[in-house]
Order: structure tokens, then C-alpha cells, then sequence
């Protein structure tokens, strides 16, 4: 990752020249494009952030809620919990296809419909009255989230000046850190003082100012000359590849913890249908994903670092309340407490790693936050035991800045490799490699935490068998992350 190349320069410029005129043309959007003003591409910025908000938003604030929705229906917890689980499947199955479809009928135009599909699976949350029906629209606000995910990135080549490229992306990922870290503070308070179903509608005014600054400020596709040949959306790979994401997700999720046979099974379908997936995208005209863009260096180092360093993020969340609560003796409150300082250290660190993506090149800006973050990961390896609450919190805020830097400037440099024609998918796959990296993680490290702990009930387990398992987490965590860092050291400029 590294100063943007000419090529980069010349693709993007014209895409973002198309854009403004298409925008002129048609009397829909401003054309906010690359060369539009500075106060357009601000509102145009501010219509991407509300989106990316509403879209980690969703994920966060249902969380909080789980108990009371087990109450209201009369539920379970594992039945409730397929609340989050629908959102999360759907996010996760359709952000590459959603990307693939912005690139083929227009990113504006998708992107408005998934704002409006949120919007609307937001109001059917609230109104409904049985959980299937809570479950199923749950799904449908993942379908829009998707959308929202795959496609704010790709409006950024489009929208926002090649030396402000880093900035913005540092914006784009503070809010989703905000969101996150809003989640479950604005849950509890709603629903201490509305109920649950203020969880879902306090989305509404905010996917209403969403879609309206989208439709006013944000540039429309480039109009192809008639009769020119336009790509057919790959429907079978797209099949193929939700299928097989959902079968992996569900083994890595399923079984509270235990990995059974149903989650072999489901490993095995997952297996088969990577196969299946490859063999098709090869005899097809379009392909959903083109080997090309894998075997792209660029692109294929930053998915695979993005998958590992997502991996291990979701080793603070897995372990982090044990460790506090077991090892470290807090409470609740406490913990949570603890706990929030990644998601703030995220938010106030992203657009200023922009800017040092800006300045010094993605490139060095990516090795800088995999550094920061392999040296936080063997910290917090060691450092609690000896020093406490404060040997924690500190190192964790190191992690997630690392984190934070990391994840700007590789999204920035993988997005410089994309085509004007291919940056939906590419968004898509970022994100996609991300969400496999935190569902992966959330398995995968939890088994790497109870091998260290020597117990196979982490909940009983006493202090030190914890902190073992700490230990034996992180110093896991610091090889990941040198095998990001490996991949991103190779890649070439």
C-alpha cells in the first residue's frame, strides 16, 4: 500500500468525471464527484457515514436486548439469540453479491434501495408480533445492511479527492467503531425507558436522513452508450457462494461452544461448496469473483491480512469479560466499563490514521498498525497479571489503535487496486474477509482461550487457569498478526 499509481489516478478521475456528469445529466444527485465541491463531497461524505452507522448499529444495539425479547415471546435464550444470528447471516452471505449488483446497475441506485429496505425491515421489527416474524425481518435489515456495507466504500473512489482517499476511509471506519461502541449503551437506555421495540425504531429518522442525503449529494452510474454489452449477474455463483458462507458460519456459531457433528457436517457442506463455487466462476462469462482479483497481490494480501487481524480482534471480545470478571475479580459494570475503551480508542484513532495514510502512503501506514498491533497483543499477553485493570486497559488500547491504522490504510490501498468497474465486489470481499475474521474468531480463539485455561468450563474456571488461558490467547493472537504482517510486507507496491 503505498502513493497511489498513475493508473489508480487515471481510472479514478474518470470515473469520478463520469459520475458528475451522469449526476448533471439526469437532474438525480449533485454529481458530488472528484469534481465537485467541497461542500458537496462533505454532505456526500456525511450521507456514506449515516449509512455505516445504521449498518454496525444494527449489529450492536440488539445484543442488550436478547433478555427482554426472551421475556416479551416467551422464548429461550438459543431461540433469541437468532436475532442477531439472521442479521449477521445475511450481512455475511450477500455483502459480496450486493457489491457485484452495485457495480452492475448502479452503486446509487442500490445503495438507495438497501437504505430504504433497512429503513423499512427496521419499522417490521418493531410491529412484530412473533418472534418467526422478528426473526424474518431481522434478516431483511441484514439484506439492506449488506447493501450499505458492500457499497460505501466504493462511493468513496467516486466521491472524495485521490489525496483525501485515506481520510475519508479513517472516516468511514470511526463511525463504524461508533456504532459499535453505541450499541449497547443506546439499547439499554431505550429499552429502560421505551422497551424493545425502540431498538428498532429509533433506525428510522436515521435511515430517513440517510436515504435523503444519499439521493441529493451522492453521484449516479455512468450511463453506458446504447447497445453496449452489459455484464449478466452471476446468479449461480452468487447461490453458490451465500450457501456456502452460511454453512460456515453456522458451523462456527452453532453448538454454544462445542463443536459437534452438526458443525462438521456443516464444515464439510462449507468445503464442498468452495469447490463447487471455484468450478462454477470458471465456466461462467461474468464471474461473481474473478480469479484475477485474488491472485492480484494487492488484493489478495489485504483480504487475507484483513481475515487474520479480524481474527484476531474477536480474541478481546471472547476473552476480555473471563479474564476481567474471573481473573481480574470485577463486576459487571466494571467490565463493561473496561471493555468500551477498544471501540473509543477505534473511534477518536480512524480519521487520523486516514491522514497518516494520506501523507506517508497506505503501505507503510499498514505495516505501522500491524507493528502497533503485534506489540499490544504480546503486551497483553504478559503484562496483566503483573499490573492489573491498568496492564489491560492499556494494551487493549494499543491493539485497537493498531487496529484502527491498520484497517484504514489497508482498505484504502486495497481499494486503490480496484477498477472503477470492480469496486463494489472489492468493497464487498473487505468486508466479507472481515466478518469471516470475526465469526472465525469467535469459535477459533474461544478454543484457543479453553486449551490455555487446561478447563473445559471457562465460567467455573479459577484465576489462574484464566490468566493461563490469557496468556496462552495472545501470544496466539501476536503469531497472527506477524502472518498479516508478513503478507502485507510482500505485497507489492
Amino acid at each position: 500500500m503505498t502513493p497511489h499509481s498513475d493508473s489508480r489516478t487515471s481510472g479514478s478521475a474518470e470515473a469520478g468525471s463520469g459520475a458528475g456528469q451522469a449526476g448533471a445529466g439526469t437532474g438525480t444527485g449533485t454529481g458530488a464527484g472528484k469534481t465537485g465541491t467541497p461542500h458537496a463531497v462533505r454532505w456526500a461524505l456525511a450521507g456514506l457515514s449515516l449509512s455505516v452507522l445504521l449498518s454496525s448499529l444494527g449489529t450492536g444495539i440488539a445484543h442488550v436486548g436478547l433478555p427482554a425479547l426472551a421475556q416479551a415471546f416467551s422464548a429461550s435464550f438459543q431461540a433469541v439469540q437468532w436475532i442477531v444470528l439472521a442479521y449477521l447471516l445475511a450481512i455475511t452471505t450477500l455483502v459480496v453479491g450486493a457489491g457485484r449488483l452495485g457495480d452492475l446497475v448502479g452503486r446509487r441506485r442500490l445503495l438507495l434501495a438497501g437504505i430504504s429496505l433497512f429503513t423499512a425491515a427496521s419499522v417490521l421489527c418493531a410491529a412484530a408480533p412473533a418472534l418467526w416474524l422478528l426473526v424474518g425481518a431481522r434478516a431483511a435489515q441484514g439484506v439492506g445492511a449488506a447493501v450499505m456495507m458492500a457499497l460505501t466504500m466504493a462511493f468513496v473512489g467516486e466521491t472524495v479527492p485521490e489525496e483525501r482517499t485515506g481520510s475519508a476511509m479513517g472516516l468511514l471506519a470511526t463511525m463504524s467503531a461508533v456504532g459499535t461502541a453505541l450499541g449497547p449503551s443506546l439499547g439499554g437506555a431505550l429499552l429502560a425507558g421505551f422497551g424493545w421495540r425502540a431498538l428498532f425504531l429509533v433506525n428510522v429518522p436515521l435511515g430517513i436522513v440517510a436515504f435523503l442525503l444519499a439521493h441529493r449529494h451522492l453521484p449516479a452510474g455512468r450511463h453506458r452508450p446504447a447497445g453496449a454489452d452489459r455484464a449478466r449477474f452471476d446468479h449461480v455463483g452468487t447461490l453458490l457462494l451465500a450457501l456456502t458462507l452460511a454453512a460456515y458460519a453456522l458451523a462456527m456459531t452453532l453448538g454454544r461452544g462445542r463443536f459437534g457433528a452438526l458443525n462438521a457436517a456443516l464444515l464439510l457442506a462449507a468445503a464442498v461448496g468452495v469447490a463447487l463455487f471455484v468450478r462454477a466462476e470458471a465456466r461462467v462469462a461474468s464471474p461473481l469473483v474473478q480469479r484475477a482479483l485474488l491472485r492480484d497481490p494487492a488484493i489478495g494480501a489485504g483480504l487475507a491480512s484483513s481475515a487474520l487481524v479480524s481474527t484476531v480482534m474477536m480474541a478481546t471480545l471472547v476473552v476480555g469479560p473471563f479474564y476481567l470478571s474471573r481473573a481480574l475479580g470485577l463486576d459487571g459494570g466494571a467490565a463493561g466499563l473496561v471493555l468500551s475503551a477498544g471501540p473509543l480508542v477505534a473511534a477518536v484513532t480512524g480519521v487520523p490514521a486516514g491522514r497518516l495514510a494520506d501523507r506517508f502512503g497506505a503501505r507503510r501506514t499498514t505495516l505501522l498498525g500491524l507493528l502497533v498491533m503485534a506489540a499490544g497483543s504480546l503486551t497483553l499477553a504478559v503484562a496483566p497479571a503483573s499490573t492489573g485493570v491498568l496492564g489491560y486497559v492499556t494494551p487493549l488500547a494499543v491493539v485497537t489503535a493498531g487496529y484502527a491504522v491498520f484497517q484504514t490504510a489497508n482498505n484504502t490501498a486495497v481499494m486503490a487496486d480496484a477498477g472503477p468497474d470492480r469496486r463494489g465486489v472489492v468493497s464487498g470481499m473487505l468486508n466479507l474477509s472481515r466478518n469471516l475474521g470475526l465469526v472465525t474468531g469467535a469459535s477459533v480463539m474461544g478454543a484457543v482461550f479453553a486449551r490455555g485455561s487446561g478447563t473445559a468450563d471457562i465460567a467455573s474456571a479459577h484465576a489462574g487457569a484464566v490468566a493461563a488461558g490469557m496468556r496462552f490467547t495472545f501470544l496466539v493472537a501476536a503469531v497472527l498478526v506477524l502472518a498479516a504482517l508478513t503478507a502485507a510486507a510482500t505485497r507489492r507496491p
